[in-house]
């Protein structure tokens, strides 16, 4: 692996340095370059000073293009990147709409309804679902579906768990029209938070379950890989339920014990899951949920 990608997983991702492990090699080191492209992405634009995020965002998206017309890129992340979509054909549309998401990021944040959340973490989150879809060779448009909606939930929990950090950045993702329900109830601000946490991560487990009906497409190891990643992101919004989902008191975190036991637990799931679907044939789609926005 390139040694620039392998510095930026070590830096950024204990968690998904764990569950790529359970990739075979070409799988890993083509999951970790994209795993850097969108980490660089987001640390060009985070880290910048605020008058200058927006350029930022502009230069990303001319170095996009210079990938996707494949004209030199220089630094080792984009030479990789720029390698990777070619061999895998990963359409321009997915990282698009990635910056789009980090361009609504810039300045003050606020999130109007539900409905615009949930085209927010598509943008930063679904799309690298579908991104990865390409990357593991899946052709089964129901399980693209499955996958962008994993990314969904994920986003979501982060959301949940970094409600205070994020405010202190002026963005505020819990959505106005969820809050304005809860609103009137005579509830402090703990209160009103508690309550928004709790149910968009009862939405969230629903873009969970949804994730699980499409593992079946995916070749044994990427399927163990990405039942390890939902287990502990899903664990993160479990520990947010036993403090009675107080995001304010403090970012919450999986230990390395559990983590470890959620990769056992995956690894079995999915091994008696394939058991179960070679004779009962594969898993439904969850009733209710809607199209990925």
């Amino acid at each position: 692996m390139n040694p620039a990608i392998e510095d930026v997983i070590a830096k950024h991702s204990k968690s998904f340095s764990l569950a790529s492990r359970l990739l075979d090699r070409a799988s890993r080191d083509d999951v970790a370059v994209l795993y850097a492209w969108c980490r660089r992405a987001d640390d060009e634009v985070d880290l910048a000073p605020v008058t200058e995020r927006r350029e930022r965002v502009d230069r990303l998206d001319d170095e996009l293009t210079a990938v996707y017309e494949g004209r030199s890129v220089g630094e080792p992340v984009l030479v990789a990147f720029q390698e990777l979509v070619q061999r895998r054909g990963i359409p321009r549309e997915y990282p698009l709409a990635l910056l789009a998401g980090m361009r609504s990021d810039v300045g003050a944040v606020r999130i109007a309804t539900t409905d615009e959340l949930l085209v927010y973490c598509h943008r930063v989150a679904g799309v690298v679902g579908l991104m990865l879809c390409h990357v593991f060779g899946l052709s089964d448009e129901s399980a693209r579906e499955n996958a962008a909606h994993l990314g969904i939930a994920m986003q979501l929990t982060n959301i949940c768990r970094d409600v205070r950090e994020d405010a202190e950045r002026d963005r505020r993702y819990l959505p106005m029209d969820l809050v304005a329900s809860f609103d009137g109830q005579q509830s402090s601000k703990r209160e009103l938070v508690r309550r928004c946490v709790a149910r968009l991560l009862a939405l969230a487990e629903q873009y969970y379950r949804s994730a699980d009906a499409g593992f079946h497409a995916l070749p044994f190891r990427a399927a163990l890989a990405a039942r390890a990643a939902r287990k502990v992101y899903a664990a993160i919004g479990d520990e947010l339920a036993s403090r009675q989902f107080d995001a304010l008191a403090g970012r919450v975190a999986v230990p390395l014990g559990k983590k470890l036991t959620l990769l056992v637990s995956a690894v079995l799931q999915e091994l008696w899951g394939r058991t179960c679907r070679r004779v009962r044939g594969r898993v439904r789609l969850p009733e209710g949920l809607g199209r990925t926005p």
